[in-house]
């Protein structure tokens, strides 16, 4: 969440660039200011209360010592009593209706992040490939992994309902040499420390990732332990260091993991869209970082690097685009948004979302290091993308490198992983099922 200290000092700084998000999400500011200086009314006036209250014990003290009557001032005391315990009660009323607003905030786009109203206005950073040349009729990745039985798109429906998917044979296969490749790549050649974090967390720490109380409605919710299914990895990762005080010499911290992924994405437009688009439960590597303010913005170049390299070894034609500050993500300061060219759509598509969340996350979270020069408490920055998202990754695999005859050629780099360099029909016996 956002400082308080600089919503007090800088209430307009805040209110502008709240204002380039779009909405009214600025209005909130006032609402803050407001009960902020409510709160610390109160909190003054308990002060000069239990001040005066202390001073007055003492009189009552050397009164009884030399045997007055102290009842009239010990009446005055209960009721400065009194209103101490009634202010206590404003100021912590006072003091949650601020937390909750200031947890309603999104975070500051950076000063760098593009201005602009939607993903329409989203800059083109960089292109890496070349689209490939289909001289065939293209097939879709479900038309691909029907024929070849690696996807059963109605044994999902039959068993857990629309957007969900069984991975059949050379699918399942495909998908595990997926992940294994992308775990080996981000921990033997980019320095990350992999993590196989529970599937369930706490609400606290989706509070402190950003995920709750805005997106509660697209999360799965197990009620009786009061758990949820978690909707990336990024959320237990991130918490790993929840209420800590790190060690700047640990900085910066890498982390990968493999889960996979839940959401209910209520109300989502594109929900129906066909295949491996868009689903309810989907595998991701997640990358997730934790550094000095002072590197951040390194390290979220580094962090989309690591992601592209998966597709350079890959072979995929992508593009990386920076997201404006009206597309940009609730809890982000910068995101670089990379997109593969998926040939059976005919367009790209998102694997990856880096970014860098500056101390939002960390502050919500109570994550801190000890600064070396003033030994004072700060917050480090997080940041976060996958390293990739599988579904989309397999979809852009499967379609970039499908033969006339309705195979798939692999590229070399999966070759062990899968343990073929193609996937044909069953019938032709060669990966089996």
């Amino acid at each position: 969440m956002l400082d308080i200290r600089l919503i007090r000092e800088q209430p307009e700084a805040v209110r502008i660039r709240l204002r380039h998000r779009g909405g009214d999400v600025w209005t909130t500011v006032d609402e803050v200011l407001a009960l902020d200086e409510s709160r610390r009314r109160a909190e003054t006036e308990k002060q000069a209360l239990q001040s005066e209250r202390n001073r007055v014990s003492k009189e009552i003290g050397i009164a009884k010592k030399q045997s007055n009557d102290t009842s009239a001032i010990e009446a005055e005391m209960r009721g400065i009593g009194d209103r101490v315990d009634a202010l206590t009660k404003e100021a912590a009323e006072l003091d949650a209706k601020q937390e909750a607003l200031l947890y309603s905030i999104p975070n500051l786009p950076h000063e760098g992040c593009p201005v602009g109203a939607s993903s329409e206005e989203n800059p083109e950073v960089r292109v890496w490939g070349t689209k490939p040349v289909i001289t065939f009729p293209a097939r879709d990745h479900v038309t691909l992994g029907t024929e070849l039985n690696m996807l059963d798109f109605e044994a999902g429906v039959k068993i857990s309902g629309s957007a969900f998917v069984v991975y059949r044979g050379a699918g399942a296969r495909l998908e595990r040499a997926l992940i294994n490749f992308l775990l080996d790549l981000h921990t033997t050649q980019h320095g990350y420390t992999e993590i196989a974090p529970p599937l369930l967390v706490r609400p606290e720490a989706l509070l402190g990732t950003g995920n709750l109380p805005k997106f509660g409605d697209q999360l799965y919710h197990c009620e009786v332990d009061n758990l949820y299914l978690l909707p990336t990895a990024e959320v237990p990762v991130t918490n790993l260091h929840r209420e800590e005080i790190v060690d700047p010499a640990t900085l910066p911290i890498c982390y990968a993991a493999y889960t996979p992924c839940f959401r209910r994405e209520a109300g989502s437009a594109g929900l129906g869209t066909r295949g491996l688009i868009r689903m309810h439960q989907f595998d991701k590597v997640e990358l997730v970082k934790i550094c000095l303010p002072e590197h951040s913005m390194e390290e979220l170049e580094k962090l989309t690097a690591n992601a592209e390299r998966v597709l350079q070894l890959l072979g995929l034609h992508y593009r990386v685009i920076e997201l404006c500050t009206g597309d940009i993500g609730f809890g982000s300061a910068k995101t670089y948004d990379i997109e593969v060219w998926a040939p059976g759509q005919g367009s790209y598509l998102e694997v990856s979302s880096c970014s860098n969340f500056g101390d939002y996350q960390s502050r919500r979270m109570k994550l801190r290091y000890k600064d070396a020069a003033t030994k004072k408490n700060l917050f480090p920055h997080t940041l976060n993308g996958s390293g990739t998202a599988l579904a989309r990754l397999f979809v852009a695999l499967v379609e970039t490198y499908q033969q006339p005859d309705g195979s798939i050629l692999l590229p070399p780099v999966l070759h062990s992983y899968f343990g073929a360099a193609e996937i044909r029909g069953v019938a032709k016996r060669d990966i089996g099922d």
